[in-house]
């Protein structure tokens, strides 16, 4: 039985301040989801990759991922959907059928070491139908009340609005969730299936959350800080940090 990582790469970079799909955008000279698709590859237990283009963009994220010497897996380009839920499906639409286990990986991840991949497929192979890595939540977290503060804007500065904190979760059973997420192949198909037929507004912002809604069990392992996500310039800066493959060793 084989593995497919469905890359997603079909976001914008519009919070980057890029006017190029944050995919596309070059760390080291790079661009992310090159580092992204490497690192799948080199984890020795991806058998082909299937990646999410922005739409009219496919032969573009094509040239840039398989003509590259080191992703040695087969590599299929599809376009991708307005949310990231449609774009996953369109990937899991071209699950081989030897496809028993998938995983979803965000091309904003760039540096998710091989180590960190492997991890991901040892647990679904071990027996975990869906599986997450996450990190150790550092900051004190707060839950709000959505309601705006009923004083003039401005009193605080900058049109600031009040949340009155409901609560305060524990952090030490809380978990920063990272990619690439893994899964029963046809666990994931469920949940998709599942979660497509809801409202339109209720798109869930990982694959995990598909499954959770389903009832079934999602199971965290370590992660690490390699796999950070780039959506800011800030973040961009830090990736740098692990451009040079140190986040790749076991």
């Amino acid at each position: 039985m084989t593995t497919l990582a469905i890359l997603t790469a079909a976001g914008s970079g519009t919070r980057l301040g890029r006017d190029m799909p944050k995919a596309l955008v070059e760390v080291h000279g790079l661009p992310m989801v090159l580092h992204a698709a490497r690192r799948l590859a080199a984890s020795g237990v991806v058998d082909s990759l299937v990646v999410t283009a922005p739409v009219g963009l496919a032969t573009v994220m094509s040239d840039v991922v398989t003509r590259d010497p080191q992703v040695t897996v087969p590599v299929r380009v599809v376009d991708g959907g307005a949310t990231r839920q449609e774009s996953v499906a369109a990937g899991l639409a071209l699950a081989g059928p030897g496809d028993d286990v998938v995983l979803v990986h965000d091309a904003a991840r760039p540096f998710a070491s091989p180590a960190l991949v492997r991890r991901v497929v040892a647990a679904v192979r071990g027996g975990h139908g869906a599986v997450v890595p996450g990190v150790p939540v550092v900051d004190t977290i707060k839950s709000v009340s959505v309601a705006v503060d009923s004083r003039p804007a401005g009193v605080f500065g900058d049109d600031a609005a009040v949340e009155p904190v409901t609560s305060t979760p524990d952090r030490s059973v809380l978990r920063a969730v990272q990619t690439p997420q893994g899964f029963d192949r046809s666990l994931l198909e469920r949940a998709h299936a599942a979660g497509a037929s809801r409202a339109a507004d209720a798109h869930a912002t990982d694959d995990a959350g598909l499954v959770e809604a389903l009832g079934e069990t999602v199971v965290v392992v370590p992660g690490e800080d390699a796999a950070l996500k780039i959506t800011t310039e800030r973040d961009l800066v830090l990736a740098t940090f692990y451009a040079d493959g140190s986040g790749d060793r076991p």
